[in-house]
C-alpha cells in the first residue's frame, strides 16, 4: 500500500472536486455532425458523421445499420504527439469496427490538445457524448471504452462525468497512474549509465527525466541511430557484437522488459517525456532518487554509478492532478489485459484494483486476462464477449466472471475456440514487483 497512498496524496483538492462534478462544465452549444462517406474497414451498411466541436476537438460518430441501442464512446491511446488530426479517428474505426458489428453505435474524439494532455481529453470525450445524444439518437446505455493511455482519460472522464456513463471497459489500460512510467525514467538512467550517448558527452547536460530539452534538434531517426549504436537494436541478434547484446541483455533484465521493445521505449521517453515537461512548468514529475536496481552483472557498480534526479514536488502534483484517478466509479468496470504486454505492463492492473477497493468499489471490478503480448488489439473473439458481459450486468445486474467471460468467448467462437485465450485463474501481481516504488 506504500506506493498506492504515495501515488493519491498529490492530486488535492482539485481533483476530488473534478471527482464529484455531477454534470459538465458549461459549454457553448454543439453544432450536427455532418453526414460523410465512411473510412475504410467501416462495416457495410453503417452510416458516418464527422465534425469538429466547439473546443475544436475532431470527431466521428459510426451508426450501424441495425443498432442495438447502445454507444460505445472510445478514448484512443497514445498520446500522439503534435497537431491533433481528424485521420486519427479513421485508423481507431478501422482496428474497432467489432463494436459496429455488434450492432453499437461508435463515437470518438481525437482529441484537442495534442499529447499529454488527460484531462482535456476527458471533457472531449464527454462531449462526442453530448453530441450524439443531442444530435444523432437516444441511447438505451451508454458504455465507455478506454484503450491503453486511453483508459487513462476513460478513468478521468468516469470520475469527472458519473452520470454519462453506464458501464466502462478498460483494455490494456493505463490504470496505475503516473507510477505506469517511471520504469521509463529507469530505462534512461540505465541506458545513459551504459551507453552514455544520449545526450552524447559533447552534447549540453540535461536532467533525464525531462526527455529532452525544449529547444533540441533531436530527431526519431536521431535517436534511433544511437540506440542501434550502443545496442544493435536494429540487427539481427546474431549480428550484436558481444558487447552490444551485454548491454541490451543487461537493460532488458534490470528493466523487466523484452530486448525488442527497448527503443520504442526509450523514444517514449525521449519525445513524450519532453511533452509531459512542457506541460508541467519546465519540470519532470518523474524520478529515480533511491531506487536500487537489481539483475545486472555488478549491481553495486550499477547503484553507485547510475544518474540519480529527484521528482520536482510541484509537477508530480500537477501531473497527478491531470492525469490521476481514485477509483470513484460510480458504475460496473471491466478490464482485459494481456499478460505479456511490453508497453504497458499488466501488474498496473492490482494497482486499479487496490483504489477501487479502497474507494468502496471493489464489488464494481471484474478484470480478466489474456494469454498474449500484444498491446494494441488481441483479435475480433474477445471484444463481443466483453461488451455482452458488460451490458448483461449493466442491464439485468448478472455480475461476471472471469470464467464465464472465457467459456462464452469460445461459444461465439466455436469454429475456432483456440482464438479465446482468456486466463481466468490467472492472479495479478503488485506494480511494484515489476517497477521499483520510489
Amino acid at each position: 500500500m506504500k506506493r498506492l497512498r504515495a501515488s493519491l496524496a498529490p492530486i488535492g483538492a482539485s481533483v476530488l472536486f473534478l471527482a464529484g462534478c455531477a454534470s459538465p462544465p458549461a459549454a457553448p452549444p454543439e453544432a450536427p455532425p455532418q453526414a460523410q462517406a465512411c473510412p475504410a474497414g467501416v462495416p457495410e451498411g453503417a452510416r458516418c458523421l464527422r465534425g469538429q466541436d466547439s473546443a475544436s476537438s475532431h470527431y466521428l460518430i459510426v451508426m450501424p445499420a441495425q443498432w442495438s441501442g447502445v454507444l460505445v464512446v472510445h478514448a484512443h491511446g497514445g498520446p500522439t504527439l503534435g497537431p491533433p488530426s481528424p485521420k486519427r479517428n479513421d485508423e481507431d474505426i478501422k482496428r474497432w469496427a467489432i463494436t459496429v458489428r455488434e450492432g453499437h453505435a461508435w463515437a470518438g474524439s481525437v482529441f484537442r490538445q495534442g499529447g499529454f494532455a488527460v484531462t482535456t481529453a476527458a471533457e472531449d470525450t464527454e462531449r462526442v457524448r453530448r453530441i450524439f445524444v443531442d444530435h444523432v439518437a437516444k441511447p438505451r446505455r451508454t458504455l465507455l471504452h478506454g484503450q491503453s493511455w486511453g483508459g487513462m482519460v476513460a478513468a478521468r472522464a468516469a470520475e469527472m462525468f458519473p452520470t454519462s456513463w453506464e458501464g466502462i471497459l478498460l483494455t490494456s489500460a493505463v490504470v496505475a497512474g503516473p507510477a505506469t512510467y517511471d520504469f521509463r525514467v529507469d530505462l534512461r538512467a540505465k541506458y545513459q549509465y551504459l551507453c552514455n550517448n544520449h545526450p552524447l558527452p559533447d552534447e549540453p547536460a540535461y536532467p533525464l527525466p525531462i526527455g529532452l530539452p525544449a529547444d533540441s534538434k533531436l530527431t526519431n531517426a536521431d535517436v534511433r541511430k544511437r540506440v542501434d549504436e550502443c545496442l544493435g537494436t536494429d540487427k539481427p541478434a546474431a549480428q550484436r557484437t558481444p558487447e552490444q547484446a551485454a548491454k541490451l541483455k543487461s537493460i532488458a533484465t534490470v528493466l523487466k522488459i523484452p530486448e525488442s521493445s527497448v527503443p520504442g521505449h526509450i523514444n517514449y521517453a525521449t519525445f513524450t517525456f519532453r511533452d509531459i515537461t512542457a506541460k508541467n512548468g519546465g519540470v519532470s514529475p518523474f524520478g529515480n532518487y533511491g531506487v536500487r536496481y537489481v539483475g545486472s552483472a555488478d549491481d553495486a557498480a550499477l547503484n553507485a554509478g547510475i544518474p540519480r534526479f529527484k521528482a520536482d514536488p510541484a509537477a508530480v502534483a500537477r501531473f497527478a492532478a491531470d492525469t490521476d484517478h481514485r477509483g470513484r466509479f460510480a458504475v460496473p468496470v471491466l478490464t482485459a489485459h494481456g499478460i505479456g504486454d511490453a508497453t504497458v505492463f499488466v501488474e498496473g492492473s492490482d494497482t486499479l484494483r487496490q483504489r477501487m477497493a479502497v474507494a468502496g468499489n471493489g464489488d464494481r471490478l471484474v478484470q480478466t486476462f489474456v494469454d498474449s503480448s500484444e498491446h494494441s488489439y488481441w483479435g475480433d473473439a474477445y471484444y463481443p464477449p466483453l461488451f455482452e458481459a458488460l451490458l448483461n450486468w449493466v442491464d439485468k445486474g448478472q455480475k461476471p466472471t472471469p470464467s464465464g467471460i472465457a467459456e462464452r468467448c469460445r461459444q461465439l467462437r466455436s469454429a475456432q475456440p483456440a482464438d479465446c485465450r482468456f486466463l481466468p485463474d490467472y492472479v495479478v501481481k503488485p506494480l511494484a514487483s515489476r517497477v521499483p516504488q520510489r
